[in-house]
């Protein structure tokens, strides 16, 4: 599932694209024919995230609310527009390109009372403006669950996927499955922190980094995908910084991947 990083980076892309424009709106599809059919021509006001929701706000009020989900996708495309094919939910084209959405759990026109309890369910967002830590610290001081269990509850922290916690876990030499109000103190703060630092660079980049170009001996370029990450999905393999083998397990139903000696339980 698409993290936080990536609906902030989507949302980017569309304002460039987009923004100000009108958008010609279609339903290759058919399932949001209607919806489509109300924003076509319509200037977009601005495109947002929150955590991974992303909301697509038109100058005539309408809001169109995307949720990726598992295997949601949105794609830039050159215009004049190729044949569609696949189940594209939604195509938008503006002066110069052109999006396309397939497969996302969610893809409906939302009113503001609407994008405004989902946005109050949410826990703060670390990559927008104006949120600091003390909610997710609060929040964490007060849980009995394992720590990976409380950053992947979008209530909690919005945009944290597994990927990410896996590796935060790792950073702050934490152990998954630790209960999230027997951190040490200022751990939490660490852990937010990472978050702030990660999706930022996660956005920048358009992919999860978490590991140093140093550390792999590189000065410049992009750090090839086996060496980007420390944890996450490296079962069995030696930690990069101790040798350790990884080990993983479920928490929050999800499996979570940990170094046994640099995350000590």
């Amino acid at each position: 599932m698409p993290e936080g990083h990536t609906i902030h980076r989507l949302a980017r892309d569309l304002n460039r694209d987009l923004k100000g424009h009108p958008v010609q709106a279609s339903s290759p599809q058919g399932r949001f024919r209607d919806g489509a059919r109300l924003i076509d021509g319509q200037p977009l006001e601005r495109a947002e995230a929150w955590g991974k929701n992303l909301f697509l706000t038109f100058d005539t009020n309408e809001i169109v609310y995307v949720h990726l989900g598992l295997i949601g996708k949105f794609r830039r495309h050159a215009l004049p527009a190729p044949a569609a094919r696949g189940a594209i939910r939604l195509r938008l084209a503006g002066p110069e390109a052109g999006w396309d959405l397939t497969g996302p759990n969610a893809c409906k026109l939302v009113t503001r009372a609407e994008k405004l309890r989902t946005v109050n369910k949410l826990g703060p967002d670390p990559l927008r403006r104006g949120t600091t830590p003390e909610t997710f610290e609060a929040k964490a001081a007060r849980s009995s669950r394992p720590i990976g269990a409380v950053l992947l509850d979008q209530a909690t922290i919005a945009g944290v996927g597994n990927v990410y916690r896996s590796e935060f876990c790792f950073l702050a030499g934490v152990h998954p499955m630790t209960a999230a109000n027997e951190l040490a103190d200022g751990t939490s703060r660490i852990l937010w922190d990472l978050s702030v630092e990660h999706l930022k660079e996660g956005v920048r980049l358009n992919r999860i980094v978490t590991r140093e170009p140093k550390e792999v001996g590189m000065t410049r370029g992009r750090i090839p995908p086996r060496h980007r990450l420390y944890v996450y999905k490296r079962h069995h393999q030696p930690c990069h910084r101790c040798g350790t083998p990884i080990e993983q397990g479920e928490v929050a139903a999800r499996t979570a991947w940990w170094c046994p000696r640099c995350q000590p339980r």
